[in-house]
């Protein structure tokens, strides 16, 4: 009997794609000013990834190698529709908060990467497991980076006051201090992982 746990677990440690793969850098980057942003950016990327998993999965016997990636893409391409018409029907804040980081989903490396690597080659629910580990590996590291910026920006998270605003430190609201946090976090993850 196949291990489905390992196809899961591997996303979220051994394999998550923002602190070990270095994938999706652009959406890690630029969505993750608050926990909730990241929170929501990597619960819509692990939605998209999930289903187009398992799409691609189904239709792997159907599709010439020939137009392999073009048809991955489409498929990507149209579970991001969907999605943002939704957020955009559903949830307008969330949706200008957001902003182009949800229709860059479709070119997020992560879910080409896993379709390729991963869906294209396995069965449905192998693929679905695999989706679902790895975006909730993403969702991890998004909200974790997003918390850490938004505690030591503004002094909260979540909307919780942790402490005075004016101790917040500017720097990790900008774009630099996502770079900072996010070289941090790697550190720490990788330190962990070699003593493990």
């Amino acid at each position: 009997m196949k291990n489905y746990w390992k196809t899961l677990y591997n996303g979220i440690v051994p394999g998550n794609p923002v602190f070990v793969l270095l994938l999706g850098m652009c959406a890690t980057l630029g969505t993750t000013s608050s926990a909730y942003n990241g929170l929501m950016m990597g619960v819509a990327t692990a939605a998209v990834l999930v289903c187009s998993n398992v799409v691609i999965s189904l239709i792997k016997n159907l599709v010439p190698d020939k137009v392999r990636i073009p048809a991955f893409i489409v498929v990507i391409a149209s579970f991001v529709t969907v999605l943002q018409l939704v957020v955009n029907a559903w949830l307008p804040s969330l949706n200008a908060s957001l902003g182009i980081f949800i229709p860059l989903i479709v070119v997020n490396c992560i879910l080409l990467g896993r379709a390729e690597a991963f869906a294209s080659k396995n069965g449905i629910f192998d693929s679905f497991l695999d989706g679902l580990g790895t975006g909730l590996g993403f969702t991890f590291a998004l909200v974790l980076l997003g918390g850490v910026r938004e505690i030591l920006g503004t002094g909260m998270i979540f909307g919780a006051k942790i402490f005075p605003e004016d101790y917040g430190m500017l720097l990790f609201v900008l774009a630099p201090g996502a770079f900072i946090a996010l070289g941090y976090l790697i550190a720490i993850v990788n330190k962990i992982r070699k003593t493990c």
